[in-house]
């Protein structure tokens, strides 16, 4: 059960991350840029948060389709509490306070209804899309107040704060499943839910828990959508949360569970930035890289499942 490295994926991914950057900038100069790539990495920003988010998830054995929506719900709360000139911590608090409770209303879905995660999700991703189509009245929440944005910018060490926050939330996950026994049960439940309920293990509060803290992560980052972008429109979030599956399962994490690589998923969507920001720049519509982000999915999809059915028989035709 791993969570560091997966094989060498890592090298893989970073050595894709890199040849894919230098073939986009040997087609378009302005490429390779420091300004093309400070905009890669402000746009990374949401999805890395997402994708840890998906990471813990997944390596439970379980997947929430909504947690973009999700993010987009947190959002509206955020902003609100900006309008209404809230203290910035409150501020702070509030997105990951709503994240929260929708994470625990999943699991109440998925775990206490033991309703398939994806059944499940897609009912409440429909649900929280139309409260935000409601609250925004088929309008845009626009000129959200930049004290967020402001606050989250602010430089330390030379980078803003909205990075050291990201690599604290990573660093604080890593910990938990490096760590704690709370982390070792999420990925032994991911590697078999009936062997951790015979080992004792209480697997329906860790499944609950599990779900709450994903909520706090896309409540998370909804902070920093607000913060970058000041506004939240009708569709918000709604190609974050296949982006985020992609990018977990390019990292290496198990779509089964048990597995999982926390710089796996950082490469994964650096590498799904990358490509998408080239096709940008070279002029390709956005609707392609929704396909292209489809395809590097349904790829490792199949690598996966050809790699287990060869593990499986090489080992059946091993000597005892």
């Amino acid at each position: 059960m791993n969570i560091w490295s997966d094989h060498g994926r890592e090298l893989t991914l970073a050595l894709a991350c890199l040849v894919t950057a230098t073939l986009f900038a040997l087609i378009e100069p302005n490429y390779a840029t420091l300004a093309n790539a400070q905009t890669v990495l402000r746009n990374s920003y949401e999805l890395l948060v997402i994708g840890l988010a998906m990471t813990l998830l997944m390596a439970m054995g379980a997947v929430d389709i909504s947690i973009g929506i999700a993010m987009g719900f947190c959002a509206l709360f955020v902003g609100q509490a900006l309008f209404d000139g809230w203290p910035l911590l409150a501020v702070l608090l509030i997105g990951p306070a709503v994240g929260a409770v929708i994470g625990l209303g999943v699991a109440g879905v998925v775990v206490g209804g033991q309703i398939p995660p994806i059944v499940g999700t897609l009912g409440i991703m429909g649900v929280l899309r139309m409260a935000i189509y409601l609250y925004l009245g088929g309008q845009w929440m626009s000129g959200v107040p930049d004290t967020l944005t402001q606050a989250l910018a602010t430089p330390l060490f030379g980078l803003p704060m909205t990075i050291w926050g990201i690599a604290a939330l990573y660093g604080a996950i890593w910990l938990m499943l490096r760590r704690t026994s709370f982390g070792l049960h999420i990925l032994a439940v991911g590697h078999s839910e009936l062997r951790a309920r015979l080992s004792g293990l209480p697997v329906t509060r860790i499944r609950v828990l599990t779900h709450v803290i994903s909520g706090a992560l896309g409540g998370a980052a909804a902070i920093i959508f607000i913060a970058t972008y000041r506004n939240v429109t009708m569709t918000v979030g709604t190609a974050i949360g296949l982006e985020a599956i992609a990018a977990v399962i390019l990292g290496g994490t198990a779509i089964t569970g048990g597995r999982c690589s926390i710089i796996g998923t950082v490469l994964g969507v650096a590498l799904l930035r990358i490509i998408q920001n080239g096709l940008l720049m070279m002029g390709v519509p956005s609707l392609w890289q929704t396909v292209v982000t489809g395809g590097l999915l349904l790829a490792v999809l199949a690598i996966e499942v050809a790699s287990g059915r060869l593990n499986h028989l090489i080992k059946s035709r091993s000597p005892a």
